[in-house]
């Protein structure tokens, strides 16, 4: 949710708000044991018994500092062996508040849960947390100071739970091949425990973890005296076998509509040291990953669409820092197609270019050492892939449309005092032949001041394409650089960026556009103390200003601000509202021409009910306006949530944006550009409903149709002044736009043992994009279902192993 601040008044208060320091750290020492207890959720191994108990968790949210009382409290013990670190933890509770809705790996649903936060090497920065719900769903993820919470990375680990008359218990063991640490005899770690209430949306943590506060793991507690324990071999293989069949209605001679085809490979884990992994994925299939919410897209910039495949987004938190790592450019999304036009023989045709490209093998090497310096390297290699081309007597053959890539990241990460940070990273793209490579290279830095309560942060960065000749050859630069205050009620900060106009980290980046000088100021103040009908408040206003570099030129300024609260009954509200100023758009008209773009104003009110009731809803309402032609939209976004049981539930999803006389590109009358004013409706239907037979078994299905359409009214030339006139030129085919997708994900899981899954998918995807038009949303919907579609059915095995496991088993 957004925030705003409801005055600059408010701006004077931060010279009276005291600086907010972390609550006091607590100790827990550590106790080792000779016998490992059973993970069986039942608290009564007798190594239990005079373990050390902590308990007296303190609420984060709704009520911070608020102490659980006797009669809710949670009470949390902690040993350790040679092999593992193992919890069990006891949540006191009346049986019929607890939430246990059944949910795959890594999720949470509607569930109360228990977790604990390890920081290993102490440095208040990185750590790792395992969570595991009352319904006995596991979820991990990494923690960084910087990167927030990466849930996509996944170990193997136990857990069990067991609901009584008294509550709920769990017990937890985490080997230590799941974690890395340092090989001192004695080691103190940082640790933390969190409680969640799912139907009162409580939050407790035995260290008190302060909303005023930046940060989480700097608010740990300290597990004191772990001696003489050392990381074991980690070395882990996971083999897997796919099919999968495929069916497309070319109708095509010499083109089959089913295809079939059967994979193997292999993803492995080593540890090359206490420190550092080694994951490698050969010959990946990604069969399996959700589709993309595909759009029509009417901007002169690229749609970033989320990354779903596990090995690109597990544990990649050191390649992700800089924004200079876009991994959907391995495979997914190239930056880089060739010209084919210069190597089409007279009457040659394109009838088939491959817009992906296949990944031969990925790896990637990441790890931090105990004088907190983290280090990452990361290899990826597609292959080279080719266009079919036809000529006039239907003859066939190939040319490379994408050569032969490899792309690398490397990173260097050092943690330094009062949670700060300086990293160096460089991306490079190889491509075989003649075709470009591109290199980039990035300095950053977070500092932070002894309190936690002010920072400096910036980023340097200059990119580096080579071609063919010495003319092609450019360097850019780009710096960011932002201050602030990031912790109390009030918070600020100022930022300013710039990019020249030869800086581009397109090929192994997201990137939209450069050329740039932008400043931009913000305030927050959050009220975290309860009211009588609230629980929270906070409020931001932000200031954009935007000018281009060279010509130096004003592009923009943008205004934003809105207030959201928390209400005692969990329900929240939120207001936004968007002032654009009249601006100079040098992106819009394609081809670098100054576009005067109208003022706008946008304002949108949120809705959202109790998440934790087994029906829920909301969405909101928003409409705009543009200064040109009295322009005008509306939005309405309206998802339910239905809990049928703790197994059982579904949501829909609901968004209708008309809008009316809008203006912007359209097409090109030889080198200049029109644009049109156009009518335009989206619509987006998408349904979700899940099935767990436990929490390792499971039905996942998600449908979606989106529509969206352009009905151009009247067309106009750019002008060199950047105004719009009345078009003079030939009469212009074929710009009215009507896209429609349709598409289903079916997903069947199953995880057999741990870190091993079968899953079966069923995939439905049906596209069209032309100038067919009718405003009628279910004539679309049947114009979508009728056509051709493609049907695809793929099974999936894959099996962990690991290595000591299997010596052991030997040794037998």
């Amino acid at each position: 949710m957004k925030s705003l601040v409801p005055g600059l008044f408010l701006v004077f208060l931060s010279f009276t708000l005291s600086a907010q320091i972390p609550a006091a750290e607590k100790k827990l020492p550590a106790r080792r044991t000779t016998a490992s207890p059973k993970i069986d959720g039942i608290l009564d191994d007798e190594v239990w018994k005079d373990a050390p108990m902590v308990t007296g968790f303190i609420e984060n949210n709704p009520i911070p500092g608020r102490v659980e009382s006797a009669e809710r409290r949670t009470e949390v013990k902690v040993l350790y062996d040679d092999n593992a670190i193992y919890l069990a933890a006891r949540m006191f509770a009346k049986p019929d508040s607890i939430a246990h809705e059944l949910v795959s790996r890594d999720q949470i649903g509607n569930a109360d849960f228990f977790g604990v936060f390890l920081d290993t090497y102490l440095d208040r920065i990185n750590g790792n947390g395992f969570i595991v719900t009352a319904a006995g769903s596991q979820f991990d993820a990494k923690y960084s100071q910087v990167g927030g919470e990466d849930e996509n990375w996944n170990a193997v680990w136990e857990s069990e739970v067991k609901l009584d008359e008294q509550g709920w218990t769990a017990e937890i063991k985490i080997p230590y091949s799941a974690l890395r640490f340092s090989s001192k005899d004695i080691q103190n770690w940082g640790i933390n425990f969190i409680r969640k209430r799912a139907m009162e949306n409580s939050q407790t943590f035995w260290n008190f973890v302060d909303p005023k506060v930046n940060g989480l793991l700097n608010q740990s507690g300290t597990m004191v005296g772990l001696q003489n324990i050392k990381a074991p071999l980690r070395l882990s293989f996971s083999p897997y076998v796919s099919a999968l069949i495929n069916h497309y209605p070319n109708n095509v001679p010499g083109v089959k509509n089913t295809t079939t085809s059967f994979n193997g490979g292999m993803d492995v884990k080593y540890g090359i040291s206490n420190s550092f992994t080694l994951d490698m994925t050969l010959i990946p299939d990604f069969g399996q990953v959700q589709s993309d919410n595909r759009i029509l897209n009417l901007t002169p910039f690229e749609v970033k669409f989320n990354e779903n495949r596990s090995f690109f987004t597990e544990g990649t938190e050191l390649f992700n820092k800089g924004d200079l790592f876009y991994s959907r450019r391995i495979g997914v999304s190239p930056s880089y197609f060739k010209d084919l036009s210069g190597q089409l023989q007279q009457g040659e045709t394109v009838i088939k270019s491959p817009l992906e490209s296949k990944v031969i093998n990925a790896t990637k090497v990441s790890g931090r050492t105990a004088k907190g310096l983290g280090i990452g390297v990361f290899n990826a290699v597609t292959n080279a892939m080719n266009a079919v081309v036809e000529d006039e007597q239907g003859n066939k053959r190939e040319i490379e449309s994408q050569p032969l890539t490899n792309y690398n990241v490397f990173v260097l990460d050092q943690n330094l005092k009062n949670n700060s940070a300086i990293s160096l990273i460089n991306t490079n793209v190889l491509r075989q032949g003649s075709a470009y490579d591109a290199n980039v290279t990035a300095i950053l830095f977070n500092l932070n001041d002894k309190k936690n309560e002010y920072y400096f942060n910036g980023a340097g960065k200059m990119s580096y394409i080579t071609a063919n000749s010495d003319k092609d050859q450019r360097s850019g630069y780009y710096y960011d650089l932002e201050t602030g205050k990031q912790s109390g009620n009030f918070t600020w900060s100022y930022r300013q960026r710039f990019a020249d106009r030869l800086f581009d980290s397109s090929d192994m980046g997201f990137f939209t556009n450069n050329n740039f000088l932008d400043q931009n100021g913000t305030i927050h103040y959050n009220i975290y103390k309860p009211g009588k009908w609230y629980y929270k408040i906070a409020t931001f206003m932000s200031l954009n200003y935007s000018r281009r570099y060279k010509p130096a030129a004003y592009q923009n300024l943008v205004l934003e601000t809105g207030p959201y609260v928390q209400f005692k009954n969990l329900w929240s509200a939120e207001i936004y509202a968007n002032w654009t100023a009249k601006g100079n758009d040098f992106y819009e008209s394609r081809n670098g021409g100054l576009y005067k773009s109208p003022g706008a104003f946008t304002i949108q009110m949120y809705l959202n009910s109790n998440r934790a009731k087994a029906y829920n809803a909301g969405g909101y309402l928003g409409y705009s306006t543009r200064t040109m032609f009295d322009a005008k939209m509306y939005d309405l976004y309206f998802y339910q949530n239905f809990r049928l049981s703790d197994r059982l539930s579904f949501g829909t999803d609901f968004s209708y944006s008309p809008s009316y006389d809008f203006v912007s590109w359209v097409t090109f009358n030889g080198d200049q550009s029109v644009f049109s004013r156009y009518d335009r409706n989206t619509i987006e239907n998408a349904i979700d409903a899940k099935y767990n037979f436990t929490n390792k078994m499971g039905i996942n299905l998600r449908a979606r149709h989106y529509w969206s359409d352009r009905r151009n009214k009247t067309f106009y030339n750019l002008q060199s002044d950047g105004r719009l006139a009345d078009y003079n030129g030939p009469e212009l085919q074929n710009t009215d736009r009507n896209y429609n997708v349709f598409n289903i994900d079916l997903i069947y899981t199953w995880q057999f043992a741990p870190g091993s899954e079968l899953s079966i998918t069923y995939k439905k995807l049906s596209e069209t994009n032309d100038s067919f038009l009718t405003k009628r949303y279910f004539r679309n919907l049947d114009y979508i279902l009728s056509g051709p579609q493609n049907n695809s059915l793929s099974i999936k095995m894959l099996y962990y192993v690991d290595y000591l496991d299997l010596r052991k088993h030997k040794k037998k």
